[in-house]
């Protein structure tokens, strides 16, 4: 790897620690909290955990704060998300609440604070040899893409955000996405609480344009 590379990403690696470990202590209590209403209202677990691409592709476990009941139908099949999707849970979402577990992610080194979203393992056969540009840096709890429409823009024009954002990223970028992520969030703009509802998976979309 290139010299100046490497370079770039010990200041993101730096920068993610210790604006992370900062976090993480700051947010115990509320952590805390959160983790005893998730058991509550929903029992055991409280994380949810999922396997995710990261930097290169490589999988890991993404954690959240589970939102949705264990609901299935008589052939063992999960119910719509709508159905399983619980108060506690619609709260957490609309205050983003159930990504503070990525924070450990983020400690661990599989994630930043800052980068393209870490999206479904399915999704990976379905992107095109430029969209692959995103996995060149470690996936993100925010990104400029989830400041610029989130789930209201297309997969296109989403991925083409990723892209930019591995090709002209810096400190004071990640420090500009994190000031509006937050401002979006206390403002609730682009929040979709329910994506499917409102546009396709990418793996369903880019079959159907095959047809």
């Amino acid at each position: 790897m290139d010299t100046n590379i490497k370079h770039k990403y010990w200041k993101k690696r730096i920068f993610d620690l210790v604006l992370c470990s900062f976090s993480s202590f700051v947010l115990l209590p509320v952590v805390f909290i959160i983790a005893m209403g998730v058991f509550i209202s929903m029992g055991h677990p409280v994380i949810f955990k999922q396997l995710r691409p990261g930097k290169d592709g490589k999988p890991f476990y993404l954690y959240k704060f589970r939102t949705m009941l264990e609901l299935k139908d008589d052939k063992d099949n999960y119910l719509p998300d709508e159905k399983r999707l619980t108060t506690f849970g619609k709260f957490l979402r609309k205050w983003s609440l159930d990504e503070l577990p990525e924070l450990w992610n983020v400690l661990k080194g599989d994630m930043s604070i800052v980068g393209p979203r870490p999206l479904l393992t399915k999704y990976m056969p379905y992107f095109s040899e430029n969209e692959k540009q995103r996995f060149i840096m470690k996936p993100g709890i925010t990104g400029w893409a989830q400041i610029n429409g989130r789930n209201k823009v297309s997969w296109v024009n989403r991925l083409s955000l990723d892209i930019w954002y591995v090709n002209n990223w810096s400190i004071s970028l990640d420090i500009r996405i994190i000031a509006r992520t937050i401002m979006d969030i206390m403002l609730h703009r682009d929040l979709i609480v329910l994506p499917k509802s409102y546009m396709p998976d990418l793996d369903e979309e880019r079959k159907a344009l095959k047809l």
